[in-house]
């Protein structure tokens, strides 16, 4: 196991561990993505979360209708408009999701050591016997014995809206099944997981389809978050339905591993997707608990070597109905955090937990913590020693930049950028400081209008790890004469000095093209 750049900075101090943690404009280098729904749409709560530290929505399609996420979205871009914080649309998609079809939405109580029936037959109605399903293939799929696990979406591991059931014989398409715990489920979408079984539905589905090329144009989303991810073929298939589909040739595909099929594809899904999401609710449905934590060590470290950001989800249910984590959670999340992950995803806990703000602002506050010891000294080399030699030149300048910064304590690292890559290289070696990524605009046409790229890459990587976008003026061009760059700069100290990251007597990195030939500069700032 890769598991040495985990150890903290020695030694710690005990007296330091009662210091009060200090707020700044940056909540934590590590993002949060927050999953909007009933609790947190509208516009006060949404405003919230974003001054907290949520910088990625996402908008989950397993339920709701577009016209219901439009609204939100709307919601969103007035938040973002009052608090001046830029915030990134993620799509995230159904996916070979198994359902339980409940069309009348009431309660169903089952009782341990009792069976229950589940069946393809979707006209019929849900009860304590009976459980239509969205799959007619499933008798096919299993066996006496298997487990089969019934929850409420986005279920919080509660065992009494959650309910775990063997399967005792196939009968036709029907599956029955014994009840091993007593449980209510309530709400009107319940998902239902096998044990590592294949199931044989498309991962983008016509729905999912339908939906990226109406709504997700509409919008341009930033990420599309691939549910069920199980090869790599799935990630090239949803980049080909992008390509044709105008601006969506830049959105970035995040692939969802939830199951024993992705993890065993995962090298070959970590080359075609942009970024890796670990969706630890079913993967731990579908690996033994004991062997959660390594396949996350082992996911999260190929991540980081790959210079791809890894998202971790499922950290605080228990805040869904909570004010505060159990201290098992507020461990999990800083270990999160020492394991390298760029991002923590809140589903639950803001789509219908009660606290969605306090959520953010705490976990906000323990990556912040868990920042502060995290080895990056041994990370760096590590990083270092797996890139190998001969380095290519972009990674090259990247490693110096950072090297540079953490000799001589810069307060933050300046880097202009057009298509972010650069930026996101220096945010791969993960400084102790934060990396204004300063997108500079290119002007494009297609004979009819002009446009102005550079928003999309600003945006994405609002869930990069220590990166912080800014975008520059269109007139001052990233390439140029001293004179712009320095104009260009002088922008970037003056964002950064007003968010409190800078101040006088600093020193800054600064990493920029001119002409040709990258440059990596030190600059110490007067009164």
């Amino acid at each position: 196991m890769h598991a040495n750049h985990l150890l903290l900075e020695e030694p710690i101090r005990m007296a330091s561990i009662l210091e009060p943690s200090k707020a700044s404009f940056f909540p934590a280098m590590t993002k949060i993505v927050g999953t909007l729904g009933p609790k947190s749409r509208s516009v006060e709560v949404i405003s919230g979360c974003l001054k907290v530290g949520m910088s990625v929505a996402r908008f989950d399609f397993s339920w709701g209708d577009p016209d219901y996420h439009q609204e939100t979205l709307e919601n969103l871009k007035a938040a973002v408009k009052s608090t001046k914080k830029l915030c990134a649309v993620m799509l995230d998609t159904v996916g070979a999701e198994l359902q339980v079809v409940n069309k009348c939405e009431k309660s169903i109580s089952l009782l341990a050591d009792g069976f229950v029936v589940l069946t393809p037959y979707q006209d019929q109605e849900a009860s304590s016997e009976l459980l239509p399903i969205n799959f007619n293939g499933l008798a096919k799929a299993v066996k006496k014995g298997d487990t089969i696990f019934v929850g409420q979406y986005l279920f919080t591991g509660s065992e009494t809206t959650s309910v775990w059931l063997e399967v005792s014989e196939v009968k036709g398409d029907d599956v029955v099944c014994m009840i091993k715990n007593s449980a209510t489920l309530a709400g009107s979408l319940f998902t239902l997981h096998v044990s590592q079984i294949h199931i044989d539905l498309p991962t983008l589905s016509d729905k999912d389809k339908e939906v990226i090329s109406t709504w997700g144009v509409k919008n341009k989303i930033d990420f599309l978050s691939l549910s069920y991810t199980r090869h790599a073929e799935d990630v090239r298939q949803a980049r080909d339905h992008l390509s044709k589909l105008g601006d969506l040739h830049q959105t970035q595909i995040f692939a969802k591993i939830e199951n024993v099929e992705g993890l065993n594809h995962f090298d070959e899904i970590l080359q075609e997707a942009d970024g890796i999401i670990l969706s630890r609710g079913n993967l731990g449905i579908d690996l033994p608990p004991e062997k959660v934590f390594l396949f996350q060590k082992a996911a999260v470290y190929k991540c980081n070597m790959a210079g791809k950001p890894a998202v971790i989800t499922r950290v605080v249910d228990s805040m869904t109905d909570n004010l505060r984590p159990t201290r098992a959670e507020a461990t999990d999340v800083a270990n999160a955090v020492l394991d390298g992950s760029d991002a923590i995803l809140l589903g639950a806990e803001t789509l219908r937990g009660l606290y969605p703000v306090e959520t953010i602002s705490i976990v906000g506050k323990i990556c912040a913590e868990a920042e502060k010891v995290f080895n990056q000294d041994l990370y760096f080399k590590k990083t270092v020693k797996y890139v190998g030699e001969p380095m290519t030149h972009l990674e090259s300048i990247a490693s110096s930049a950072v090297r540079a910064a953490i000799k001589v304590k810069a307060s933050v690292i300046i880097c202009f950028t057009s298509s972010g890559r650069a930026a996101r290289l220096i945010a791969k070696y993960r400084p102790t400081m934060p990396v204004l990524s300063v997108v500079i605009p290119r002007l494009k046409t297609n004979q009819l209008k002009w446009s102005f790229s550079g928003a999309f890459e600003a945006r994405q990587s609002l869930i990069v790890r220590g990166l912080f976008p800014m975008l520059a003026d269109p007139r001052h061009p990233a390439e140029s004469t001293s004179a712009t760059n320095e104009s260009v700069l002088k922008v970037a100290l003056d964002h950064g000095k007003a968010s409190g990251v800078i101040k006088s007597h600093d020193r800054v990195v600064v990493c920029q093209k001119v002409g040709d030939a990258s440059v990596v500069k030190i600059i110490e700032l007067e009164d």
